[in-house]
């Protein structure tokens, strides 16, 4: 397992290689960021992407969603499937935020947790990109997959991966962090074919470094000499 020096140093090199840590939903005002996290959930971002902007046309306030028919919000956002259950969870988030908060979104777990559809991950990227609380770690697939290979942590379990990295992150840094876990995951540490040979993390890895990692980068740094 890692110790906080290797995160530290783990979290410096993300930072070179990504220093633009953003989320990739596409969103102006607070509610529809949370409406697109609910959206992507078993949907790809890029997805989420192309559907929200004639989702928030149709429905420019909170009150509008409000006060939407579930089976027109469905014919929005039927293509980031279980459409059904979204525009149910949508619509219900948009009426306790009316009813139970002002109209602002909620900035608390414990508060966030009560609306429709909204879970530690989804609450955690809420705060920590809304609000900046300190100490928001959103434990996504990528998320899952990048911290058991580097050896931050040896679980599957999301509970325990948000505990463990909270102990080890810089609070300050740990949203920007997971964001960055995303991009290299993409980019980089892919479920079925990661890069390791071309891996910024490659010398702090556990993954690139015994087994399957090691092969791969072997294998590719013998295609580069021609061997």
């Amino acid at each position: 397992m890692k110790t906080k020096k290797d995160t530290l140093k783990i979290v410096e090199l993300l930072e070179n290689e990504y220093p633009d840590a953003m989320c990739s939903l596409d969103y102006d005002k607070d509610y529809e960021l949370l409406f697109s996290v609910r959206l992507a959930a078993q949907c790809t971002d890029e997805r989420v992407n192309k559907i929200t902007p004639a989702l928030f046309e149709a429905y420019p306030t909170l009150e509008a969603f409000a006060h939407a028919k579930q089976e027109d919000v469905e014919s929005y956002i039927h293509s980031c499937g279980f459409f059904r259950g979204k525009a149910r969870d949508i619509i219900g988030s948009a009426q306790m935020i009316i009813a139970n908060y002002g109209g602002k979104v909620p900035d608390t777990m414990e508060e966030l947790l009560k609306l429709p559809g909204v879970g530690r991950k989804t609450a955690n990227l809420i705060l920590g990109d809304l609000y900046k609380t300190p100490g928001s770690v959103v434990v996504d697939t990528h998320c899952i997959r990048l911290s058991n290979r580097l050896g931050l942590v040896d679980t599957k379990e999301p509970a325990k991966i948000e505990v463990k990295l909270r102990e080890l992150l810089p609070p300050e840094k740990s949203n920007d962090f997971c964001h960055r876990l995303v991009l290299h995951g993409r980019a980089v540490c892919n479920a079925r074919t990661p890069n390791c040979a071309g891996c910024c993390l490659r010398e702090l890895c556990d993954y690139a470094s015994s087994g399957p990692g090691q092969k791969e980068s072997v294998k590719k740094e013998d295609k580069k000499s021609g061997a």
